[in-house]
Formats: structure tokens, C-alpha cells, sequence
């Protein structure tokens, strides 16, 4: 038996349909950020297709939002804390109407308004400007405490990375969020283990994330960030966590940089990649034929 939910659109949906969905939303937007990356012939493209999944369940699941209306009081906010990701938010806030999906062709191009690093004085759904990592998450707690003290009840979403989890900044954070008891606060945390410098393990040791995290006050998950079902189960019991207990809740994302094009999960140098201008419809191949269950072969 399946069970019947309330989805983002108002209408009930089975978990089911939820999963088609999710899955369907991020194929499209590993083929946007593909042809994005086109573009400019090179960036953040493995970040962006390691994290498709987990953007998708928030765009085509969970996010309240109204598409026409990008100021809309009582939106769930999105915090891109890792700017250098937005290509992979530029193709989400396509999926869900928010920008053109013409105008992804103008990603990091002059006067578009899709930079390579996300800016929100440019994009429609932007809510901050992520740059130096670190910050993301303090805002994030902020302004869940500014829509809690408005009796607005507006979820935050803050998307950031294991490479964050080095900074002192992520932890204040962390603690403010807990003391606060703000259960309007979801974390995903991009637990790819690369960062510009090399592998997370490398640079500065992050684990045991988990317990980490759950030591703050948390109500703390660790799931395969590319296994959409995962995902969605995770959700539905963080949302349902932090309403009963209000507390803050992070779901830990394990994925991988390139997910989907076997020719890019095997880059070595996969931090900011750059593609060969023959190689980009064999990515779009490769996604395709992995999407449709075929042989890549």
C-alpha cells in the first residue's frame, strides 16, 4: 500500500509519484547543466551533477514557491551557501519556472544574469550570494529566526558543503541554530570529499560528520545523496522531526562529483573540469543511456 501526502503543489500525491517525479526533474536538469557547461567549454559541472539529485528533491518536492513570484512573503527560502554551484541551481530554478530555461544558454556570459558564482542581485530565486564558504549557514539561521519572530512559517533550506564543515563559522552557526530551537532550519550538506585543495580527508579530517552534528543538537541524517528515494525519505522524516521535537535538522548527502556521465565521474582533476568540445554529447550519451536503464557500452 502506498501512502497519500500533501506535495508541493497542494495536491496529493503518492510516494510513488513523488519518486517519478523527482527522478524525472533531475535528469533534466544533469542535461541543463550539461548544456550549460557547454557554454563556457569548462566549471563547476561534476559539483553540479553530483548534487542534481538533492536539488531536485527540493525544487520538485518540498520547496513552497510560487514560480511567478520569486518575492513571495511566504516562499520557503533556498540558501546557496556554495556559490560556485549555482549552475546546478540556475538548471533547478529552471525546472520550476522561476527562469527561462532559454536563458540558461546565457550562463556566464556578460550582462547574464547567471554568473558563474551565484549572485542574488542577478537571479530570480537567488536568496544569497554564496563566496567565501562558511557563511551561508549563519544566514540561514537568521533568517529563520527573523520568519519565526514575524510568525511567518517559512522553512529555510541551506545547501552546503563538506568543505564548509572546516569552518569555525559553519559551527557558531550550528549552535545558534540549536539554542535557538529553530525547527524552520533544514540543512543538506554536500558530502562529495573533494575540495579545490584535494580530498576532504586530505585537507582538514571532517569525520565523524554525524556525530558531529548530532552532538550540536541536530536532528542528524547521513544518506546516498545520488538515491533519490533516500533523499525523500530523509526529508519526510527531518520535517516531521522538527515539528514534533523543534529542533534544526541536517541531512548528510554522500555523493559523487559527476554523477550520472561515467566520463566525468572518473576525472581526477574534477574540482572545476574542463571539457573537450568533443566530449560534451558523448556526456549527454552517456546520461541519457544511464537515465533509460541501456547499455553504455
Amino acid at each position: 500500500m502506498t501512502s497519500t501526502i500533501t506535495g508541493t503543489a497542494g495536491q496529493p500525491t503518492t510516494r510513488s509519484s513523488r519518486s517519478t517525479a523527482v527522478r524525472a526533474a533531475a535528469h533534466r536538469i544533469r542535461h541543463h547543466i550539461l548544456d550549460m557547461g557547454e557554454v563556457q567549454g569548462q566549471g563547476y559541472v561534476g559539483q553540479g551533477l553530483g548534487a542534481a539529485d538533492i536539488l531536485a528533491v527540493a525544487y520538485a518536492d518540498l520547496l513552497r514557491l510560487r514560480p511567478s513570484d520569486p518575492h513571495w512573503e511566504g516562499r520557503d527560502r533556498f540558501l546557496l551557501s556554495t556559490g560556485h554551484y549555482a549552475i546546478g541551481l540556475y538548471a533547478a530554478l529552471a525546472e520550476a519556472g522561476v527562469i527561462p530555461v532559454e536563458e540558461l544558454e546565457s550562463y556566464g556570459s556578460d550582462d547574464s544574469r547567471l554568473p558563474m558564482s551565484g549572485m542574488a542581485s542577478y537571479t530570480p530565486g537567488m536568496e544569497i550570494s554564496g563566496g567565501s564558504l562558511g557563511h551561508g549557514l549563519g544566514v540561514a539561521v537568521g533568517m529563520a529566526l527573523g520568519l519565526r519572530l514575524q510568525g511567518n512559517d517559512a522553512r529555510v533550506v541551506n545547501f552546503l558543503s563538506d568543505g564548509e564543515l572546516d569552518e569555525g563559522s559553519t559551527w557558531e552557526a550550528a549552535m545558534g541554530a540549536h539554542h535557538h530551537r529553530l525547527g524552520n532550519l533544514l540543512a543538506f550538506v554536500d558530502m562529495n570529499a573533494l575540495q579545490a585543495d584535494g580530498p576532504t580527508a586530505g585537507v582538514l579530517g571532517i569525520e565523524p560528520a554525524h556525530e558531529k552534528w548530532a552532538s550540536f543538537g541536530w536532528f542528524t541524517q547521513r544518506v546516498d545523496g545520488n538515491d533519490v528515494d533516500a533523499l525523500l525519505d530523509a526529508v519526510d522524516r527531518a520535517t516531521t522531526a522538527a515539528e514534533a521535537q523543534g529542533v534544526p535538522a541536517v541531512i548528510l548527502c554522500d555523493t559523487l562529483v559527476g554523477r550520472g556521465v561515467p566520463l566525468l565521474e572518473q576525472r581526477e582533476k574534477a574540482h572545476f573540469m574542463k571539457i573537450d568540445e568533443h566530449e560534451w554529447q558523448l556526456c549527454r550519451d552517456q546520461l541519457t543511456a544511464g537515465f533509460d536503464g541501456t547499455d553504455q557500452a
